[in-house]
């Protein structure tokens, strides 16, 4: 075995390698994020394939004796796609304090009263700390291992003696290696180390959760070359001082990535919202201008939500356009089409827009929404309580139609709405009973006189 040492300079932003010192990164283009840092390798006799692992036919190979591990928690199991896939890798971010180790503690607290061997490694918290928020969320099982340790030879070395069904890393930016003379955090560390606990746990079919810091911009910090790492990322997400937590998945090899979970922090960890519809509309004024409500498809499930919007003169050269929630270029597209096909006046205005609840919507249904509530405020006109909106809107100012159109209106029946205003095409095949009145506009024109 030879060691050999070189020096590179890394990108701490995106983890570009460069043998030289540079001012600007050329691959994210960010200022003064390239550290020097010496990296030890250990050249090895490469091994010998195994007969078995040859290619096989993909009919021939097995599955394992099951193929999902539920967490017994309904929201992160919907997440993750109906449960933990074996030897699967999750990447779960989110900002400080969002609550990301209490809601993996209670999850791994539950897979432990089923059974199953969970061993948490904290490189953060001392193993009395986690004992003291175990308590308080009630997580109590001599099945749950905790373990504060950094170094990741040490780590492998504990997963060794207790082969635990389930690993949890907290966090993937406090551990090394000892390969390496960088400082723990730094990029290379985090690859190392993340890199040597997946080949070691897809190799035991161990399911392997990391939880990983975010900067200032919301990514996960460290390397973005961490999410091609992982089978799946989480994202932890809520407005500080709201109870209302929203899980989102942005990759997964094993589910859809537009399934969402919904949870309410309390004394006791967090409780799942079984109907987040009820959740975000719980609040709502009545007789406001600017509030309207939309429907969202999040994954498999309809998802109601209040949007408001708050138009008002400008008092500076340039007017303000502030969005919560939603997309800022799908505002301003809004703004362009009501000022042109709608006749509204809005270029000497300022126009403050919020989905509430802390949600953050992508669909194009809510196109139509947002219009109305602008529109609603603009006007100061109020739109009943009970009715509801949903369509994309084109450039021309046409009202297309989107898709699973019957779940949304049913939904909305279900709750207690009396109209539904949607695309006029949308009404072909549509099958819902007369104590609900169904309104298909073809325009952001009609769809204003109707309302308004």
């Amino acid at each position: 075995m030879m060691v050999r040492t070189k020096t590179v300079f890394v990108c701490q932003s995106c983890g570009y390698q460069f043998p030289k010192w540079l001012g600007r990164c050329p691959d994210c283009t960010a200022w003064n994020t390239l550290i020097e840092e010496r990296v030890i390798k250990k050249r090895k006799v490469p091994a010998v394939i195994k007969e078995s692992a040859s290619p096989q036919p993909i009919s021939s190979l097995s599955k394992g004796e099951e193929d999902r591990l539920s967490t017994e928690i309904g929201e992160l199991d919907r997440v993750l796609g109906s449960g933990i896939v074996l030897g699967s890798t999750v990447l779960v971010g989110g900002d400080p304090g969002i609550g990301k180790s209490t809601l993996l503690l209670e999850a791994m607290g539950r897979l432990a009263n089923k059974g199953c061997r969970v061993l948490y490694i904290s490189g953060e918290e001392s193993s009395r700390q986690i004992k003291l928020r175990g308590e308080r969320i009630g997580v109590t099982s001599d099945n749950l291992f905790v373990y504060s340790e950094t170094m990741i030879e040490r780590v492998l070395e504990s997963v060794d003696a207790i082969k635990p069904g389930v690993l949890v890393i907290d966090s993937i930016q406090s551990v090394y290696t000892e390969g390496l003379e960088s400082s723990p955090g730094s990029v290379s560390q985090v690859r190392e180390a993340a890199a040597q606990l997946i080949n070691y746990t897809k190799e035991k079919e161990i399911p392997l959760f990391l939880i990983g810091h975010v900067t200032k911009e919301g990514s996960i910090a460290g390397p973005k070359v961490l999410e091609h790492m992982v089978d799946t990322v989480l994202y932890f997400e809520g407005e500080k001082g709201h109870p209302y937590r929203i899980l989102r998945a942005v990759k997964n090899r094993f589910g859809s990535v537009l399934e969402i979970g919904v949870f309410e922090m309390k004394d006791a960890g967090f409780e799942e919202v079984k109907n987040p519809s009820v959740l975000f509309l719980e609040e709502r004024p009545v007789d406001a201008s600017g509030s309207v409500v939309v429907s969202s498809i999040e994954g498999t499930r309809p998802i109601l939500v209040e949007i408001q919007s708050l138009v008002c003169p400008t008092v500076f050269g340039m007017p303000r356009r502030t969005v919560v929630g939603v997309d800022h270029n799908r505002v301003a597209i809004m703004l362009a089409i009501l000022e042109k096909k709608a006749g509204l006046k809005l270029a000497n205005h300022d126009v403050f827009l919020k989905v509430t609840g802390g949600i953050r919507l992508e669909e194009p249904a809510i196109d139509l929404g947002i219009a109305v509530s602008i529109a609603s405020n603009f006007l100061d006109k109020t739109i009943d309580s009970k009715t509801l909106v949903f369509g994309e809107i084109g450039l021309a100012g046409e009202i297309r139609t989107v898709n699973q159109v019957e779940l949304r209106v049913k939904e909305a029946k279900t709750l207690g709405f009396t109209r539904c205003l949607l695309p006029k095409d949308s009404l072909k095949g549509l099958r819902v009973d007369g104590s609900l009145d169904i309104i298909g506009v073809s325009s952001i024109k009609e769809a204003m006189d109707v309302l308004f």
